[in-house]
């Protein structure tokens, strides 16, 4: 496979009389299959909640969901499955599926009891998804419907930076209200995975689906951005580079000077990442100008290959005496999904502070912007929620989740 690199900005024009300006650069990154079609092996790990509060119905359904993640594997693929409550267990170690209905015969066995330690249960995840990691796609779905109450949020965190450095991803999955977005969220954003919503039983099998979709069509892994300025241009000093797709994301750019390393983990065959870069760029003579270089560091788990290079892509601005816009309304549609995600964690911020005539005019603004993007779905959650405040309302647990989920996704 190979990468497929595209780059533009918001207005490929730049005014010659102007001293500094402002851009916004688009940069998609996406997989590219070779003619053979052929595909690595996946290494997937389920790490699930059984604690005492998923008694009844909620596990049962997350356990039809795993047996059908069980028979949607292929052979060659490898599974490897823990569980926890208030201490974590290895129900199924990893292994190449050989024998499907011994595995069925574990999930099937699964009882709800105990507290929550999600950090023991995301150690011994790592443990086994590194076991079969060679040349493979290795993912692992982190699911629970509760505060981590018998372990430790920091040290969470620091387990889904160590399974990024080992080349895993982690996903979440929060399961009914009670869940804590900010750590699911702030796993799934370090390890390179998706942050999802199951708000009802019933759609525990959706959600893993798509999941699963999703890390089939990863053809390419341990990805990072290397983005080189030019002398005349810099990054943005606050939150220079974010990605807008498929999820919303604040990025880290490792570097200084003109060179940059970002970290983006997988890149997919059916979905391009979107990275947004906030540029500022000095005064430049007229004519057609570089202002920066990019290339992808990656692995290649189907043929072994290990940071490999894409071609370099060269991106040029043209610097006009009459200076006329020419807007990129693609990109566009990224900075407005960007100041989406921005808008609505002002809100979180401000609703946390008590100050909820800030949260509402913040959740307004940001149910604007996304209609002017056309997301419609995520525009009457943002003006319901605001309204609920403004009516003197106490936003539930599963507004607050909503909320959560549309400043990061488009609804589909």
């Amino acid at each position: 496979m190979k990468v497929g690199l595209e780059a533009a900005l918001n207005d490929i024009n730049l005014d010659a009389a102007q001293t500094a300006s402002q851009r916004q650069l688009a940069i998609s990154l996406s997989a590219i299959p070779d003619l053979d079609g052929r595909t690595a092996p996946l290494n997937l790990c389920l790490i699930l909640d059984h604690s005492g509060s998923m008694n009844g119905r909620p596990l049962e359904t997350v356990k039809q969901a795993a047996l059908g993640i069980v028979d949607n594997l292929s052979p060659g693929d490898r599974l490897s499955i823990i569980v926890f409550d208030h201490k974590a267990k290895v129900l199924v170690p990893s292994q190449v599926i050989e024998n499907p209905a011994n595995i069925k015969v574990e999930i099937n066995k699964l009882r709800a009891s105990g507290g929550t330690a999600i950090d023991e249960g995301m150690r011994l995840g790592i443990e086994e998804l590194a076991k079969g990691k060679q040349a493979s796609i290795s993912q692992a779905f982190l699911l629970t419907d509760g505060e981590n109450e018998h372990g430790s949020n920091e040290r969470c965190l620091k387990l889904a930076q160590l399974a990024a450095s080992y080349n895993l991803t982690l996903s979440t999955l929060g399961f009914g209200d009670h869940w804590n977005q900010d750590v699911l969220e702030q796993i799934a954003d370090a390890a390179g995975g998706a942050l999802s919503y199951i708000q009802r039983p019933e759609e525990a099998t959706s959600e893993f689906n798509r999941l699963f979709s999703r890390i089939q069509s990863v053809g390419l892994t341990n990805a990072h951005l290397l983005l080189s300025l030019m002398p005349q241009v810099r990054l943005a000093e606050l939150k220079p580079i974010a990605q807008v797709v498929p999820e919303t994301i604040e990025l880290t750019a490792v570097g200084e000077g003109q060179q940059y390393a970002v970290r983006l983990g997988d890149l997919m065959v059916d979905v391009p990442r979107v990275v947004l870069a906030n540029l500022y760029i000095n005064q430049l003579p007229e004519g057609e100008q570089p202002i920066a270089r990019i290339q992808v560091r990656y692995d290649d788990p189907v043929c072994g290959k290990t940071e490999s290079l894409s071609e370099l892509l060269t991106v040029t601005t043209n610097v006009l005496k009459q200076y006329q816009p020419a807007v990129n309304l693609p990109v566009q549609q990224h900075v407005l999904a960007l100041a989406k995600y921005r808008q609505t964690q002002i809100a979180e911020a401000k609703l946390l502070q008590g100050d909820r005539v800030g949260a509402a005019t913040m959740l307004q603004s940001a149910a604007k912007t996304a209609l002017q993007m056309g997301d419609y779905g995520a525009a009457t959650v943002l003006q319901d929620n605001a309204t609920r405040l403004q009516d003197g309302e106490e936003l539930s647990e599963a507004d607050r989740k909503k909320t959560r989920i549309v400043s990061k996704t488009i609804l589909q």
